[in-house]
């Protein structure tokens, strides 16, 4: 996983310089010595007993510094060990000294010939070697001649070959004589790993190891080891850091093969290691997170991931748009996936809507249109498979969504309808064949042409569309204005009096609010006078069912005695009404609606509260509604409506309260009615 360059630092520490070592034959120790000087190396080890420090008796031999090297120690061409070199340098230490006693008492020398002040010295120096797990000590003798004997001079070295030791490893050395004179030298080294050195090849631990090297990407920094197929390996990022610690772990870093192994940094200290994420749920679904497919050009790709998988990966053709990628098996095999491991497709041609599936136990897991990148964005091709039997027989079928249809069936797909197209196109070379074998094959073959054709009918067929609804726009363009203004309405009353045909003109004006397209005698005094009653009526009573408008008979006591009248003689005598009473005129026509029954959704019938009573209204118009105002005005103006008209709660008491002052007016008593004049758009038009 990515980590910063300094923590992998200090896990994996510098680098160090590749070193070439030397090649020391034969399994037997040596010893060799500066010129002058003549050394032996005792047969075997022997026991590390460093004894106490005694004073030397003159001059002696000491060892004053150690120095290392690495050499190999080989058995055969490939099959060598690494092994430490020590050099041992000496040099004389005291003098010669002459005894008290003698200076003292002044005695004659002793007859015997004296030791020779300038004779030749020797040693016996011993080498420790520890490294886990071995431990070692070997004898030199050495010899030095009188003439190199100088007190407190360096007198040469002596080199032993050599103690065996693991790469990697902290070695420990000590160096002193039999007998000690001095404290003993002590000299500590970290050996390098196989990474330091030249040994991959001959060194068989190097060549079982796993490799490691580091690459940078920007911030971030990989660990690329190289190891064999077969090979298992462990690794440890680890702090040197004493006491107790928390490690905090950040769970997208959780994968099953994640372990953690600790120890303490002593000698000969056992690790202990555990790998607690193996079954963790949240580890797998981590690890497929992780997973990345590769492509490998030309047909090859690589499924990366950090831990090993069970899976199984087969490719899947995806058509844009239409739903789940479907898998190529038959006639494709599935193949069990190895991570970190290319493999190839057996593909003749890539594609942008080959994909890969990955799945596990039977779950998809991944899926990637590797192709997408370097072929472009999906296409609308068809794929359709090859199928092949004894004695060339073949057939073909088109994979859809509803699974792989026959192309010269009868099934009400599009690749069924197109299947002797597709044919076509397959014979003529216009498909791209994408895998082969004796089984079968694969084509793509483009489907851009029939799209085409496609597109051009779906626009005939929107712009016939469109001309349709602009033919029924014109013909409903006229019923539309007639809405907008309202439902028609025709007034008839009896001119009883002024005060009457003030509360007609109120309430024919209120009715212009509602909305409603009101007509009534009262404003229209000139083509009454133009036309005549009779005429007058029948063209506005033509125009208002036509537009399917209604008829309102407003009763009052002179309209209710003219309809007796009619009902009773069969018709008024001539002249016996002015020459606007509509009302009057009309009942040639509104009779014979009503004894034939016509009137039930033509008419409505009204009368005012107070200047008049019910049951004064003929039964023969009771055949429609017959509403009392202003009682009953949420009806009345609902009836004029219709049954798609608005909610008219608040109209009505605008109507009502329009309606008051003049009903007011009509309800007085004889003689107290102030004289007005005539109400609505036209009151003044009176001749």
């Amino acid at each position: 996983m990515p980590m910063p360059w300094f923590l992998l630092s200090l896990a994996l520490g510098r680098s160090p310089v590749v070193l070439s070592l030397e090649r020391l034959e034969g399994l037997q120790d040596a010893a060799r010595c500066s010129p002058g000087l003549s050394c032996h190396l005792w047969d075997g080890d022997v026991v590390c007993l460093p004894g106490s420090i005694v004073s030397a008796p003159g001059p002696v031999l000491v060892p004053t510094s150690l120095q290392t090297e690495l050499v190999r120690r080989c058995y055969q061409e490939t099959d060598c060990d690494l092994c430490v070199r020590v050099a041992v340098h000496l040099a004389v230490h005291g003098h010669w000294e002459k005894p008290e006693d003698e200076e003292k008492l002044g005695r004659a020398a002793d007859p015997e010939p004296e030791e020779p002040r300038n004779a030749s010295l020797q040693a016996q120096v011993v080498l420790s070697f520890q490294a886990y797990p071995t431990a070692r000590c070997v004898l030199l003798e050495v010899q030095v001649p009188a003439a190199l004997v100088q007190p407190g001079q360096s007198v040469g070295s002596v080199v032993f070959d050599c103690f065996e030791a693991a790469l990697g490893t902290e070695v420990q050395i000590w160096s002193y004589t039999q007998p000690r004179y001095q404290k003993e030298l002590n000299l500590t080294r970290q050996l390098p790993d196989c990474r330091g050195l030249e040994v991959q090849d001959s060194i068989q631990s190097c060549r079982a190891l796993p490799w490691l090297s580091v690459t940078a990407d920007g911030d971030n920094v990989h660990l690329v080891l190289d190891v064999s197929e077969e090979q298992s390996f462990g690794l440890s990022l680890y702090w040197n850091q004493t006491g107790p610690q928390t490690i905090p772990l950040n769970q997208t870093d959780i994968v099953p093969c994640l372990c953690v192994q600790v120890w303490p940094l002593e000698p000969d200290s056992v690790r202990t290691s555990i790998c607690p994420f193996t079954e963790d749920p949240r580890a797998h679904r981590n690890l497929w997170r992780a997973a990345r497919l590769q492509l490998l050009p030309p047909r090859g790709w690589r499924l990366d991931a950090p831990c090993s998988l069970h899976a199984q990966a087969t490719l899947c053709w995806q058509a844009p748009g239409r739903g789940p990628c479907q898998p190529l098996v038959p006639p494709l095999p599935r193949e069990n996936v190895t991570v970190n491991m290319a493999l190839e497709f057996p593909l003749l041609k890539g594609h942008p809507n080959l994909c890969v599936q990955v799945s596990s136990w039977e779950k998809l897991q991944l899926q990637e249109c590797l192709w997408a990148d370097s072929l472009g964005p999906l296409k609308d091709d068809m794929l359709l498979v090859e199928a092949r039997g004894p004695q060339d027989n073949r057939s073909f079928c088109a994979l859809e969504p509803s699974g792989c249809t026959p192309l010269l069936s009868r099934a009400s797909t599009r690749a069924a309808r197109l299947g002797e197209q597709l044919l076509q196109d397959l014979h003529s070379g216009q498909c791209l064949q994408l895998w082969d074998d004796d089984l079968g094959a694969l084509w793509a073959c483009p489907m851009d042409k029939y799209i085409h054709q496609r597109w051009v009918l779906v626009w005939l067929a929107c712009l016939l569309f469109a001309a349709a609804l602009f033919l029924l726009f014109l013909l409903k363009k006229d019923h539309v204005k007639a809405a907008a203004r309202g439902r028609a309405a025709l007034l008839l009353y009896s001119a009883d009096d002024a005060g009457f045909e003030r509360l007609v003109g109120a309430l024919a004006s209120a009715l212009c609010q509602v909305p409603l397209r009101v007509a009534v005698d009262l404003w229209s005094r000139r083509e009454l006078s133009a036309q005549g009653p009779l005429a007058w009526f029948h063209a506005q009573r033509r125009r208002t069912v036509q537009e399917g408008g209604l008829v309102v008979l407003i009763f009052s006591p002179g309209a209710v005695a003219l309809c007796r009248e009619w009902l009773q003689d069969a018709g008024p005598a001539p002249g016996a009404h002015g020459p606007h009473d509509a009302f009057a005129a009309s009942l040639s026509c509104v009779l014979p609606d009503f004894l034939q029954g016509r009137a039930p959704g033509r008419y409505v019938g009204a009368y005012f509260d107070g200047l008049l009573h019910a049951d004064a209204v003929p039964a023969l118009f009771r055949a429609v509604p017959v509403f009392p105002l202003p009682s009953q005005l949420p009806a009345f103006l609902g009836s004029l409506q219709g049954p798609r008209g608005p909610r008219l709660g608040e109209r009505a008491e605008q109507v009502a309260r329009a309606l008051q002052p003049a009903l007011d007016s009509c309800l007085r008593p004889p003689g107290t009615a102030g004289m007005g004049r005539g109400m609505g758009p036209e009151a003044g038009d009176r001749t």
